[in-house]
C-alpha cells in the first residue's frame, strides 16, 4: 500500500506516475511563464484541498525542467503545458523513483514496517547532501516536499535553512494541505499558488483514468458527487463502504420528519468504532442536506422561524458529532439523536 493511501482507498498510481493533469490550468501557467522567463522563484508553496491534484502538478513541473534544462531554448519558449512524452528518460527515471536530480520527501515506514506519522528531521537533513554533491546530471535540481504540513518542527527547520540559502538552479516544489498552519518562516521563502478543489467532470475524468474505469461510471459519478472536488474523496468513497452509507442516510433524510426506527438501528449498526471514515461520511451527509434546506428556508421569509429552529438544531448535532468523533463513542446513540432532532425541526 503507496504511503499515499488509506485502507479503504482503491489503489491509484502516485504522483510521479501520473502524467494527465486535469484542471488547474492557471496553476500550471504559473510555473512554466515562470521558468520561461528564466528568472523562477526557487521555491514554490502549492496549497490547497487534500486530493485535487497538488502533487500530480509538482511531479509535472519536475519532469518538465529535467527534460527541459534550458528556460530559454526555443522548445521551452514554445511550450504552452508542462507536458512530455512518458517514455522521455527523465519521465521513466521520475516514475520509477531513480532520477539523480530528484529528491522527493515524504513520510516513510519505521524499522517495523509502520508508516511514521512525520517526515523526519534525518530524512530532511538528505537535502543538504543533496544539494550538496555533483548531480549525475549537471544542471536543475528539485526536492518535492509531500506534505510540508507532514514536517516536524526539527525537520522544518532544516528545510528553513535550505531554503535562506538556496543553491544555484534549485526548485523546492513544497505541498500543503494547510498552508496557513505552515511556519511563516517557511511562508515567507516561497511563491504561494493557490489551488482550487476540482470541478466534478474533473475529478471523474481524473478518478476514471487512476483506476482504469469508464467516466460514465454511475458510482464514479456518485463518489465524485461527494468528494468536494478531492479525486483522493471520490477513491475512498468507491474503495470503501461510505458511499452505501451516503446513500442510505439521504434515503432516510428524504423520508422526514417521518423515521423508522428499524433503519435507524440497521444505520447505526453500520457505523462500527473502528471506521472512522463511515462516520465522517454519515456527518457530511448531514451537513450537505441541512445546508440545502438552510438555502432554500432562507428564499423565504415565510420560512424564517424553519430556518432559525433548524439552524439550532444543527448546531446541537455538531457538537454532539465532535463529541462522538473526540471521545470515539458509539455511534448509534448519535444516528438516533440527529434524526430525532431533524425530525422534530422539520414537522
Amino acid at each position: 500500500m503507496s504511503p499515499r493511501q488509506t485502507e479503504a482507498e482503491i489503489s491509484a498510481p502516485h504522483p510521479r506516475e501520473t502524467h494527465m493533469l486535469y484542471g488547474h490550468r492557471e496553476a500550471e501557467a504559473a510555473l512554466l511563464n515562470a521558468y520561461k522567463s528564466g528568472r523562477i522563484p526557487h521555491a514554490w508553496l502549492l496549497g490547497g484541498p487534500q486530493g485535487i491534484g497538488k502533487a500530480t502538478l509538482a511531479y509535472r513541473m519536475a519532469r518538465f525542467i529535467l527534460t527541459h534544462r534550458d528556460p530559454l531554448a526555443a522548445d521551452v519558449q514554445k511550450a504552452t503545458t508542462l507536458s512530455i512524452d512518458p517514455n522521455a528518460p527523465a519521465a521513466r527515471h521520475i516514475a520509477s523513483g531513480a532520477h539523480g536530480s530528484l529528491l522527493a520527501l515524504e513520510r516513510s515506514a519505521n524499522e517495523k514496517g509502520v508508516l511514521r506519522t512525520v517526515i523526519t528531521v534525518d530524512e530532511t537533513r538528505e537535502t543538504i547532501s543533496f544539494f550538496g554533491s555533483t548531480a549525475a546530471i549537471e544542471g536543475w535540481r528539485v526536492c518535492v516536499v509531500d506534505t510540508v504540513d507532514e514536517l516536524n518542527p526539527n525537520a522544518a527547520n532544516a528545510l528553513l535553512k535550505i531554503l535562506e540559502e538556496p543553491p544555484q538552479q534549485s526548485l523546492f516544489l513544497l505541498i500543503s494541505h494547510a498552508p496557513a498552519r505552515v511556519l511563516p518562516t517557511i511562508l515567507s521563502r516561497c511563491r504561494k499558488l493557490s489551488m482550487r478543489p476540482l470541478a466534478t467532470d474533473n475529478v471523474i475524468r481524473a478518478a476514471a483514468q487512476a483506476i482504469s474505469r469508464k467516466a460514465d461510471d454511475p458510482a464514479l459519478a456518485e463518489a465524485a458527487a461527494a468528494s468536494e472536488g478531492s479525486v483522493s474523496n471520490a477513491l475512498t468513497l468507491l474503495g470503501g463502504d461510505a458511499l452505501k452509507l451516503r446513500q442510505r442516510t439521504a434515503a432516510m433524510l428524504a423520508t422526514l420528519p417521518r423515521v423508522d426506527p428499524r433503519e435507524l438501528h440497521a444505520l447505526g449498526d453500520s457505523l462500527p468504532l473502528s471506521d472512522r471514515a463511515a462516520l465522517a461520511a454519515f456527518i457530511d451527509s448531514i451537513e450537505r442536506w441541512v445546508s440545502e434546506r438552510l438555502r432554500t428556508y432562507g428564499r423565504s421569509n415565510a420560512n424564517l422561524p424553519r430556518l432559525a429552529r433548524l439552524a439550532e438544531v444543527w448546531e446541537k448535532i455538531a457538537r454532539a458529532a465532535r463529541d462522538t468523533q473526540d471521545y470515539n463513542l458509539e455511534r448509534k446513540p448519535l444516528v438516533f439523536s440527529v434524526f430525532s432532532m431533524l425530525a422534530e425541526a422539520t414537522r
